[in-house]
């Protein structure tokens, strides 16, 4: 059964723009305003990994073989950023949405996942069945999930240091490569992986034996050409791996994380919300650096259809937000905005629906109209 176009009878409502102080149409409806787009075809996905993959390798040879550190610190960073690239297309094919053959995505979206050392089942998990069944649901969706000032008086005094890094907006890679990589997608333990699959221990291993291989082949590299070893491992594989974790990090931050994005702890009242559309922000980037990123920042079209492929996200988010003007949160990146955003939302207020600092201060307007949610 192809789930790409919702079952929705044809007579549709006409695609016309819905008042803000209209209800939301049902997500079906929202669906079948952007079925054209998720049209997958295998062309693109071949085309896709094979640049990308080009890139890395290219990169990674800078990072050894120049002689200046500068430029190899350049093309180390380059490859790290290509290595979200490759992540961005994982991700589509763990969504089924890269090709229209399911047991091809599968072996795309492991391949593309090996440069960011991503185990494609554990991420599957996490990402497919988690964040997106429950996005921004507390106690559910793990990602970036925001503290009560009662937890985070309860922590030790470590654990608020930690959290106090996470978010002062300098240290998103520092919180992905611990919270999320280490602890839940690197041969994770029974308490952040109760559920044991031996597809998850293969998956790692697979992780692991690209990382041996990347480790062998820049270390000969730098031998075959009389390079730094040291140099070598540094910038051909720490430098990528933590910026690529700082990408990441960064990402699913911007992703969820804005004054206007409610958090909810009571499942009735976040189904209520319409949390495919009110959880996700759209941010958009000069000189076409979304592009860069393969659209990834077109993320509301993402969350309500994940189908959706990357090479089709800018025109629907563009329907979407046609036709729901004033409904989605779409934010113009600028430092400004993004430390501001670091400053306010520190930890979550679920009585007044607002973020607060890390004193429990007010730090986005207070939503004492909603339903309060039960402690």
């Amino acid at each position: 059964m192809n789930d790409s176009i919702p079952a929705v009878d044809p007579a549709a409502p006409a695609q016309q723009p819905i008042a803000p102080d209209q209800p939301l149409p049902h997500r079906k409806v929202i669906r079948f305003w952007t079925a054209p787009f998720a049209q997958r075809d295998s062309w693109h996905a071949f085309a896709l990994m094979a640049l990308d993959y080009v890139l890395f390798a290219a990169f990674v040879a800078g990072a050894v073989l120049f002689d200046a550190w500068w430029l190899q610190l350049l093309c180390g960073m380059a490859a790290g950023f290509v290595t979200g690239r490759l992540f961005i297309i994982g991700h589509d094919a763990c969504h089924q949405s890269l090709t229209p053959h399911r047991t091809l995505n599968k072996w795309l979206g492991r391949i593309a996942f090996l440069p960011s050392l991503t185990a494609y089942s554990l991420w599957d998990v996490g990402h497919n069945v988690i964040h997106h069944g429950y996005t921004c649901l507390k106690g559910v969706d793990f990602v970036w999930e925001p503290l009560t000032q009662e937890e985070y008086d309860a922590l030790s005094p470590m654990g608020r240091l930690l959290q106090r890094l996470y978010r002062s907006g300098w240290a998103p890679g520092l919180y992905y490569m611990i919270e999320i990589w280490w602890k839940r997608e690197f041969f994770p333990s029974r308490k952040h992986m109760p559920t044991r699959r031996s597809v998850f221990i293969w998956d790692n291993v697979l992780v692991l034996a690209f990382a041996v291989l990347w480790l062998a082949a820049v270390v000969a590299l730098a031998w075959g050409f009389g390079q730094s070893v040291w140099q070598a491992v540094l910038f051909g594989a720490v430098i990528p791996f933590l910026f690529w974790v700082t990408m990441i990090g960064f990402v699913v931050y911007v992703h969820h994380t804005h004054e206007k994005v409610s958090w909810q702890k009571d499942k009735t009242a976040w189904g209520k919300a319409a949390p495919f559309v009110s959880t996700t922000v759209h941010l958009t980037f000069p000189f076409r650096i979304g592009a860069l990123m393969h659209h990834i920042m077109e993320h509301t079209a993402h969350h309500v259809d994940m189908s959706i492929p990357l090479y089709h996200l800018q025109q629907a988010q563009q329907r979407l937000e046609d036709l729901l003007p004033s409904r989605i949160v779409v934010q113009r990146f600028s430092w400004k905005w993004y430390f501001d955003t670091a400053r306010k939302c520190k930890l979550y207020c679920f009585e007044k629906r607002c973020w607060t600092d890390f004193a429990g201060q007010a730090t986005s307007t207070p939503r004492l109209d909603a339903t309060v949610v039960p402690a």
